[in-house]
């Protein structure tokens, strides 16, 4: 498999501009200086018809993010921390990934997934974190080493050094990972035909 790796940015939050977006392109941007392609889902991208119902799995949108996915060598998640967990919005978008359960790699299956929180407090986000990671587990998924959570506002100053290690840390992660796997697959396994745009 040649070309640049591929990345799939899923934000889950309903305003943007949002913290949470703000914080997920800056991780972007560092991905993208490593090489990376990205395809950021925000906003009005993300906003998904509810999984189950009628038609959803054939609207131009859910087509969109499925397509997406299949293809991307990893993801960069981020949601802000809603009582004590991800967004309803991101959690929707997850669940559109069932349309991947058949495919040679079936969800997320083998690749590194980045997960960010933004909240209030010390205990809402972590837990939101905690959750992120339990999803992608179960969407086969491999969330990176480090995950990035963030109390209150991210990068309100340009010298927030320590954030921006992290975010740099976490693209780092995603893209290395992405590179290890197609150096031993060869790509195997991205679907990237993965699902008819005319469905």
């Amino acid at each position: 498999m040649t070309g640049p790796v591929r990345l799939a940015v899923l934000c889950g939050s309903a305003a943007t501009p949002s913290s949470t977006e703000r914080l997920l392109r800056r991780a972007a941007a560092h991905a993208e200086s490593l090489g990376a392609r990205v395809d950021f889902f925000a906003g009005e991208r993300l906003r998904l018809p509810l999984y189950g119902t009628p038609g959803a799995a054939s609207d131009s949108a859910v087509l969109d993010l499925v397509t997406s996915v299949a293809a991307a060598d990893g993801l960069l998640v981020g949601s802000p921390c809603y009582h004590g967990s991800v967004s309803g919005l991101l959690k929707n978008a997850f669940d559109h990934l069932e349309e991947l359960r058949d495919r040679s790699a079936p969800y997320l299956d083998g690749r590194a997934v980045g997960c960010l929180v933004v909240g209030q407090g010390a205990q809402g986000p972590a837990n939101a974190l905690r959750a992120l990671r339990d999803i992608v587990h179960a969407l086969r998924g491999w969330p990176t080493p480090l995950g990035v959570t963030v109390d209150g506002p991210p990068l309100r100053a340009p010298a927030d050094c320590e954030l921006e290690v992290r975010l740099e840390l976490v693209a780092r992660q995603v893209v290395a990972f992405a590179e290890a796997r197609r150096a031993v697959t060869g790509g195997v396994g991205r679907d990237v035909a993965a699902v008819s745009r005319s469905a």
